[in-house]
């Protein structure tokens, strides 16, 4: 991945001071640290071509950023120096926040844009606007409207991109996702995730990586808010590549019979506010409740990305000890750093040695 953990492990500072520190145990390098993964400079625009390896090694190091970062206090400042662009044409809290926080934790400096604050879209194409961030920061974490507008800033900067949001794909949000479930379960491999809702960008990236992982996948949406094709398509090739099992339906209660997790999110996405009406009636029954969660298994938890609408889910599920909604929302920033801190790697060269000279 371009990194050598060993290195880094053994040479960090701890509270300011240079100090040599022995790996322990529980954190050391995974068994699967030599495997085939790069990530190094990688976009990050779906999670669809990233391997299942890679999405593992990823996890793996945001839960020991999370551990030595959080728990034990120590001062990691890998992106010293180093800057990152945010456009955000959406507004967010968690994508804003993780983002900011975690970037500026490393050491690096954030910098928040808007359609407000810059000229984009107004007095300056997306072209000129890719090229003249990729001058002067090392990656830019776009939240669009458009998903093709960030593959035209791929195709035009010289710096990674990493999609913060768009309409068909959220994939930092379900590196959250995954990472509270490995923390809960203490793995994911076997677990049956069953997605209640609108067939939107953040199902789609559940499906475009649950299969890699060893989950079970299974969809309840109303007729006529079902996923993509396309993407339905692939989700199906990778079910039957991993050996995982697949459910489409449009009954609620069926997909949540025997459910380890239980997840929904808003009906009614930003853009989408003429279509209130239609949607809350489309959508009814679809409310995630006790009564509905009576056929899941024992142990079921319940996950949503937020901000959340009670007719999405009532009070008693969401404020109950089952919801990690908000242990879910703090690991969108322990992802975030991780991946943002592949990127910037590759465009500034760090590397080992850079780390052995701290």
């Amino acid at each position: 991945c371009g990194w050598n953990m060993t290195s880094i492990y053994s040479s960090t500072k701890h509270k300011g001071e240079r100090k040599s520190t022995k790996i322990p145990s529980s954190y050391s390098v995974p068994p699967k640290a030599q495997m085939n993964v790069h990530l190094k400079g990688r976009d990050l625009l779906t999670l669809q071509n990233y391997t299942a390896d890679e999405l593992k090694y990823l996890l793996w190091m945001a839960s020991d950023l999370k551990q030595r970062i959080k728990h034990k206090g120590e001062y990691l400042p890998l992106m010293q120096g180093k800057s990152l662009a945010m456009i955000f044409e959406k507004r967010s809290t968690r994508t804003r926040l993780s983002a900011e926080t975690g970037f500026a934790l490393l050491g690096g400096h954030p910098s928040f844009l808007t359609t407000h604050d810059i000229h984009l879209g107004t007095n300056e194409s997306l072209t000129d606007t890719a090229r003249v961030l990729s001058s002067m920061t090392n990656a830019i974490l776009a939240r669009v409207y458009k998903h093709n507008d960030l593959d035209v800033m791929t195709k035009e900067a010289t710096i990674p991109i990493i999609n913060g949001l768009s309409d068909l794909y959220h994939p930092l949000q379900i590196l959250a996702d995954y990472l509270t479930l490995q923390e809960h379960y203490g793995g994911l491999n076997g677990l049956t995730v069953t997605w209640i809702g609108d067939g939107n960008n953040v199902l789609h990236s559940i499906m475009m990586s649950a299969a890699k992982l060893g989950m079970h996948l299974r969809i309840a949406t109303p007729k006529g808010f079902e996923p993509d094709l396309r993407i339905t398509e692939i989700t199906e090739q990778f079910s039957e590549e991993y050996g995982t099992k697949l459910l489409l339906t449009t009954d609620p209660f069926e997909a949540a019979d025997n459910a380890n997790v239980l997840v929904t999110d808003t009906w009614i996405s930003m853009g989408q506010e003429e279509e209130k009406k239609e949607r809350l009636k489309a959508f009814q029954g679809y409310q995630i409740t006790m009564q509905m969660a009576k056929s899941a298994a024992s142990n079921w938890t319940f996950l949503h990305c937020l901000p959340r609408k009670p007719e999405e889910v009532d009070d008693e599920v969401f404020y109950s000890p089952r919801s990690l909604v908000f242990q879910e929302a703090e690991n969108r920033k322990w992802t975030i750093m991780v991946r943002v801190s592949f990127c910037s790697a590759y465009t500034t060269g760090l590397d080992s040695a850079w780390f052995l000279n701290k």
